[in-house]
């Protein structure tokens, strides 16, 4: 697909500093861009890449000002990385396959109704009473169990299994190997020892336009619903436990393990290897950094990392001290040596 430069403004309400007619074919990053190639800078340490790069078009901040001559033609728009998201959304709806029909071999139960639209790849299990929107893609080797329930536009990747009587509303993508509905985790200790497991009777409810990545799994509820609010990211290989809820528009980076009965609020960033307990509240608009342990609730608007987490600015003290405590245990032995002497 090729596009100029003054097309693509247009397309992004853009403005152009450079030569307008330079016409665009691929996207790259910015250190490894060649002509023909759109890019991007978002990010301020990156900036020395732009008077190198050989790409053709860079998106920039409308109030970007170079400090050398940049020879690539510039975009400027209000975020070049939510712009090039868009963009990059664009070509893949333009170039992306879609599938649809009934590949075989494959199983669909008596009474389900496929949607308009719908693709069921080779190896696929639909199970009793599925119910499913319009433009539903369920790739070869899924397994979709008895009375779940499927909205419009929904993409399920090879090998995802949706466990019996789960929900997952419109616009969600569920990448490959990702399990929701499996037992949450939940065993009774016993006198003698031993564990006696409790039926785990819920759901999985996942509401609109959330993706998740490979890999990952999502308990049922003990007794009524985990759910995943709407416009929730998680990352691959993420854990989420029985009766858990994400709050909209959160992330989750990889490796993320949230324990049973944890409730968390909205526009909260978790990032990798995150630990959260069971039985806690996390407020709204958390930043929590990567390997933080959450051992307690969390309120709102804070940013925090460590493991048991702490505010950022406090571990970065912490951080500092520890760098200096070899040193300063020699100036103590120093000092225990001086008074002795003088004692």
């Amino acid at each position: 697909m090729e596009i100029t430069a003054q097309q693509l403004a247009a397309m992004v309400n853009g403005t152009i500093d450079g030569d307008s007619s330079v016409v665009i074919n691929s996207y790259a990053k910015i250190e490894e861009a060649q002509a023909g190639s759109l890019t991007f800078l978002a990010n301020p340490k990156y900036t020395h890449y732009i008077y190198d790069t050989k790409a053709s078009a860079v998106l920039v901040r409308k109030d970007f000002v170079a400090e050398h001559e940049v020879k690539a033609t510039l975009i400027r728009v209000d975020d070049p990385y939510a712009t090039l998201a868009m963009l990059l959304n664009y070509v893949n709806s333009i170039m992306a396959p879609k599938p649809v029909g009934v590949e075989q071999p494959s199983f669909i139960s008596e009474g389900v109704e496929l949607g308009e639209g719908a693709y069921v790849g080779a190896f696929a299990y639909i199970g009793k009473g599925v119910k499913m929107g319009k433009d539903v893609k369920i790739y070869p080797q899924v397994y979709v169990g008895d009375g779940v329930e499927l909205g419009d536009d929904v993409t399920l990747y090879p090998g995802v299994k949706i466990y019996h009587g789960c929900k997952i509303g419109n616009r969600c993508m569920i990448h490959a190997g990702t399990i929701v509905g499996s037992d949450g985790f939940g065993q009774a200790p016993q006198a003698d020892g031993t564990f006696q497991k409790i039926a785990q009777v819920g759901i999985v409810i996942i509401e609109d336009d959330v993706e998740i990545g490979a890999n990952t799994t999502i308990d049922r509820a003990t007794m009524g619903a985990t759910i995943i609010k709407k416009g929730v990211k998680l990352d691959n290989l993420i854990q989420i436990a029985h009766n858990v809820e994400v709050g909209e528009n959160t992330v989750m980076a990889a490796q993320v393990g949230v324990a049973g009965s944890t409730k968390i609020g909205k526009n909260n960033m978790f990032g990798g290897q995150v630990g959260v307990a069971g039985h806690i509240t996390i407020g709204d608009n958390n930043g929590i950094g990567a390997q933080s342990g959450i051992p307690n609730s969390v309120g709102s608007n804070q940013r925090i990392i460590g493991s048991p987490a702490i505010p950022a600015l406090e571990f970065a003290r912490q951080c500092v001290y520890m760098k200096r405590l070899g040193d300063m245990t020699n100036d103590i032995k120093t000092l225990k040596k001086e008074i002795a002497k003088n004692s």
